[in-house]
């Protein structure tokens, strides 16, 4: 069977239109699977085959000459068309939409020579020029209806067949010729630098896939989609939209009739009539678009509300390494900032959208019962004003996400400025900070400029074209006025609605690019609402009693910002419960990675970590995180009570329990010692507290969970030796064979555990307790060396007592 044409290069540069390319495999969904496409991808493509575009365009290039000359033939007064040319007439000659479709033809030709000569640059250079394609197809298709109003002037009503076919025909044909122009704009050809027609479609639907993933389902539809549950509300509020609408739009149509009361009939009657009823819809029309903008505005502010609990939802579940990707600022904005222009903007341009929608449709219909050719004469010029609108939302909604990306970027630097503002006082390098905020307002302060000068453009061309719509109204009514067409209050009547119109559409014009604003920041808030963690706690185990043995089995690591860099390598070692172990090594050794891996926090790349013989993967995340518990080296409060923060986590904690966990970890003194107890706020990451308080809350919080595994993280590295030893005591006196796991680099810490793991660039170099560890000399025999040298005096006693210790063991290998 044969397949699909494709391109040729001939010799002397000639380009062959289409030539057949045996032994293809025809598109089934079989041949879809073996190529990795969808099969209706597939069927896509075969419509969208180059030559079948090429052919149907020369086609219809051949057909529009050959049909327009017909209809023209038949149309035509005189008796023959060369009499109808020479003494052409522009109200009775149709020769001038005759000649339209040789303009037609000339462009179709022109694309069709194009693309063929030019494979590679010519679909490229036919969609750059969609948009000045469209309006030349606009100005041909309105030259047609500004046709129709000419005859009516000499013949009313037309009934002359052939004229009203010959106007279709130019205004079908006109629309085929921009849908072919934007075909062939869009096709690509069978061959490609050598490469399969079906690679090229694969490569094309993987791009189109891309761009379907950067859009991240932020539409209005999606939007509006969340305000399901107010369905209610959003009914009520669409009840007195439609209400004002009614008010609004017979307005002008009442406004007509008291001109006629007072200048054509002189009636007092009439006139009174008419005043009292355009009272009345003044009044029933402001109750209602009062009800309507409140209704509204409180639904969409329910919309707020949602949209931010979805996206803080998402965020709370994705995996820690997304947390390293992304700077904290750049989230806080998404869920503060383009939330909240999202529903701001969305909420205010639906309502004007649905607003000047269904008064655009009320007004249209009254304007055609008031006079048809003004009527018609007032849409030819709205579709310019819509394509400047298309053009112009587009460029706005570019604009609007990167404006968003500016301003996340800014707000990442105020925020880490703040956090961080006690290290940039130390370093008194608030000038250097607010200088670089500056620098990123700036960026922000380029693209305001790039949207005001485009809404500057905007403003001009939508404006000038409304100018010229009513000049042009005002001339043809006053014609029609004088003729007898229509009447004065008529003519005052559909003047008024065509300004209504004019601002209907000017709103709904502005509506996209407002729309297209919060679309553009809708589509980050989305990027993050749609994100699946790369991580899922999925696990659903969660046996009654845990031991708490832990086992490295062969785990090989590297975070995902770093995936070349190997932090574990083929690490192994074992924790046992009832025994406290702690690992020591330099910085970057990996440390605090086997403590992530623990926690669960990341997934290794080889090898498992094993809970009881089970993978750590299959226990449920909050049955995990309540049985293996840890205290960091820099513990984070909540901006809540130390009561709130101890019982973090944990539902209904009776206070005699909390009371109990703050006495091991020696906090309980100094908490009673504030004013109001347990009920003392902390501040923001536990601002009130000094180093010390925090650790000893955090490691109270720990306790009480009563975990079967403990991973203290320098825990205690800013408390007291008397503080430290009284927790270590505590500790020790409860082990009741639950698991400790320690990381500290003081040695009073270390000394005392059961089992010292050594760790040096990922692996595993040393195990033992510290007097076999200290025999047998190596990197940990270092590290306490430079432990024991850097020593002061508050812990003279200790220092002296592990000098010793590296003094007996180095006699002991000097006698060996």
């Amino acid at each position: 069977m044969r397949s699909p044409c494709r391109w040729k290069q001939e010799p002397g540069g000639k380009s062959a239109l289409c030539h057949e390319e045996p032994q293809r495999e025809p598109i089934t969904r079989r041949g879809a699977a073996r190529s990795g496409l969808s099969y209706s991808v597939l069927e896509e493509a075969r419509a969208m085959n180059p030559c079948h575009v090429t052919i149907f365009t020369l086609i219809f290039t051949a057909l529009d000459p050959m049909v327009t000359t017909i209809l023209y033939i038949y149309s035509c007064k005189k008796a023959n068309i060369i009499q109808d040319i020479i003494h052409f007439n522009i109200f009775h000659s149709m020769a001038d939409v005759w000649g339209t479709c040789l303009l037609r033809s000339s462009i179709s030709l022109g694309a069709i020579l194009g693309v063929t000569w030019n494979k590679t640059d010519g679909p490229r250079r036919l969609q750059t020029s969609l948009t000045p394609m469209t309006l030349v197809c606009y100005l041909i298709a309105s030259y047609a209806m500004i046709k129709l109003l000419l005859f009516s002037e000499e013949e009313k009503p037309i009934q002359d067949p052939w004229f009203w076919s010959l106007l279709v025909w130019t205004c079908i044909s006109s629309a085929v010729m921009l849908l072919t122009w934007k075909t062939m704009g869009e096709m690509t050809p069978c061959r490609q630098e050598g490469r399969p027609y079906s690679e090229v479609l694969e490569e094309q639907e993987g791009k189109k896939q891309d761009g379907e993933r950067e859009m991240s389902g932020a539409t209005v539809g999606r939007l509006l989609s969340y305000s399901k549950e107010d369905t209610g509300y959003l009914l009520t509020a669409f009840f007195f939209l439609l209400l004002c609408t009614l008010g609004e739009i017979f307005s002008p149509y009442y406004t007509g009739l008291v001109i006629d009361g007072i200048v054509v009939q002189r009636s007092l009657k009439q006139f009174s009539n008419a005043v009292v009823i355009l009272a009345v819809l003044a009044v029933g029309s402001s109750f209602s678009a009062g009800l309507r903008g409140g209704l509204f505005t409180f639904t969409f502010a329910r919309l707020n509300i949602r949209i931010r609990n979805l996206l803080f939802r998402s965020l709370v579940s994705q995996e820690i390494a997304f947390f390293d990707e992304n700077h904290t600022g750049d989230i806080i904005s998404r869920l503060t900032s383009d939330t909240t222009i999202v529903s701001d903007v969305v909420s205010e341009n639906v309502n004007v959208f649905l607003r000047s929608t269904v008064k655009a449709v009320g007004v249209i219909v009254f304007m055609f019962s008031l006079s048809w050719q003004l009527s018609l004469l007032t849409f030819l010029g709205f579709p310019i004003i819509m394509l400047v609108s298309r053009v112009y939302g587009k460029y706005y909604k570019k604009l609007a996400k990167e404006v968003q990306t500016a301003l996340a970027r800014a707000n990442s630097t105020a925020e880490e400025t703040i956090s961080a503002i006690k290290t940039v006082r130390s370093f008194a390098n608030e000038e250097t900070e607010a200088n670089v905020y500056s620098e990123k307002l700036q960026q922000v302060y380029t693209l305001y400029k790039k949207e005001a000068i485009a809404y500057t453009y905007y403003v001009w061309s939508t404006g000038f074209t409304q100018l010229v719509l009513q000049i042009s109204i005002l001339y043809y009514g006053g014609h029609l006025v004088i003729s007898g067409q229509t009447t004065s209050g008529n003519l005052i009547s559909f003047v008024i609605y065509e300004f209504l119109l004019g601002d209907c559409m000017e709103s709904i014009g502005s509506v996209y690019g407002g729309l297209m604003q919060g679309v553009g920041a809708a589509e980050k808030v989305f990027e993050f609402i749609d994100r699946k963690p790369k991580m899922v706690n999925d696990g659903t185990y969660a046996p009654e009693h845990l031991e708490g043995k832990v086992e490295f089995r062969n785990v090989t690591f590297a975070y995902p910002t770093r995936p070349t860099t190997q932090v574990l390598k083929n690490l192994s070692f074992t924790l046992y419960p009832g025994k406290i172990t702690a690992l020591v090594g330099p910085s970057g050794s990996g440390k605090s990675s086997c403590l992530n891996i623990l926690e669960n926090f990341y997934s290794v790349q080889e090898g498992e970590v094993l809970l009881d013989d089970g993978d750590i993967k299959m226990y449920d995340h909050k049955y995990l995180h309540t049985r293996v518990s840890m205290v960091s080296q820099e513990p984070v409060l909540f901006a809540r009570s130390i009561h709130s923060n101890i019982s973090y986590g944990l539902s209904s904690v009776p206070l005699e329990v909390i009371v109990s966990a703050s006495k091991r970890a020696n906090a309980h003194n100094f908490i009673t010692e504030f004013q109001n107890g347990y009920d003392t706020e902390t501040g923001e990451k536990g601002a009130q507290l000094s180093g010390g308080q925090k650790q000893r809350v955090a490691i109270a919080r720990s306790l009480i969970r009563n975990p079967r595994v403990l991973i203290l993280d320098e825990a205690t590295s800013a408390l007291d030796a008397e503080s430290e030893h009284a927790i270590q005591q505590a500790m020790n006196s409860d082990l009741q064979g639950r698991t400790v796991l320690i990381i500290a680099h003081r040695l009073s810490t270390v000394e005392k555990a059961h089992n010292i793991i050594v760790l040096d660039r990922g692996r595993v170099v040393q195990q033992g307790t510290h007097k076999e560890l200290m025999e047998e000399g190596g990197l940990y025999f270092q590290l306490v060396q430079r432990q024991v040298s850097g020593y002061g005096d508050q812990d003279e006693d200790y220092t002296r007592s592990l000098h010793d210790c590296t003094e007996q063991s180095r006699i002991k290998k000097t006698c060996q």
